[in-house]
């Protein structure tokens, strides 16, 4: 990946809290099982966005510290959970003077890094007996079959900006990376524990949280409309009306899983 694009996710911060749905609790049970959490030790999370996954996992230890890149990401954050050390800091600059921690998270947010450098930084900033762990989860949407017309959405979205899924000021034709395994492997990590946590609970969305999910993404990130974002607003905001005049929706939840990887 090149290096971070500060404008990957300009103007979704705000957007974030109440577009994408919260991690379940149940993820932080299966970590604190997996990982004997007990409220001690340091919890770091990179590339924490507004910090869903770090507030969750944050009553399981001692400290819990959120870096991300993004200025306004970190705003959001701070002004949400002011107990917690938020720090905008680019993954590719750690360690930093951040220091050591029991567990190490990203959520969402490894494939949009120089993922070979922040593996080999991090790996150093793991305690012995701690873990590094990739939470992966789709939070913007539920499953298929919810009442939101996603296909009539992403339609329009790619009537706006074009065929081909866009990401800061380039484009992503083949959508972000994989090859974790090898590079985590490369790194000098063993593993990893896969801890599935089923989905298929009920969140309730109104047609506001839509517009926040859409926007909440980087591929359909307020500025990419350019001066066409008032007029794509109105038109996603009548296709959700049809689909629901009352303004409500009901997603089911889509599965997560935690990737745990010992150093």
């Amino acid at each position: 990946m090149p290096p971070f694009d500060e404008l990957l996710y300009a103007g979704s911060a705000a957007h974030y809290p109440s577009g994408r749905m919260p991690y379940p609790s149940a993820l932080a049970d299966a970590l604190r099982g997996e990982l004997g959490l007990d409220g001690t030790g340091r919890l770091l999370d990179v590339g924490c966005g507004p910090g869903p996954l770090t507030t969750l996992l944050a009553p399981l230890f001692a400290q819990a510290t959120g870096v991300d890149a993004d200025a306004d990401m970190i705003k959001v954050a701070r002004a949400a959970a002011p107990g917690i050390s938020w720090r905008q800091l680019r993954a590719e600059d750690l360690p930093a003077d951040l220091g050591t921690f029991r567990v190490v998270t990203f959520a969402q947010s490894f494939h949009w890094m120089d993922r070979e450098l922040v593996a080999r930084r991090v790996r150093p900033m793991i305690e012995p007996g701690g873990a590094w762990v990739h939470v992966s989860a789709a939070t913007h949407r539920g499953l298929p079959g919810s009442g939101v017309p996603w296909d009539r959405i992403d339609a329009l979205v790619a009537a706006y900006l074009g065929p081909v899924r866009r990401a800061g000021r380039g484009l992503l034709p083949a959508g972000t990376p994989g090859g974790e395994e090898e590079i985590m492997r490369a790194a000098g990590f063993r593993g990893p524990a896969r801890l599935p946590i089923t989905g298929g609970d009920v969140v309730g969305r109104s047609t506001d949280d839509i517009v926040s999910s859409v926007f909440s993404l980087s591929s359909s990130a307020p500025h990419l409309f350019a001066e066409r974002l008032v007029s794509f607003e109105a038109e996603l905001r009548a296709i959700l009306r049809e689909a629901s005049p009352s303004g409500l929706f009901a997603e089911r939840r889509g599965a997560v899983e935690a990737v745990v990887w010992r150093p």
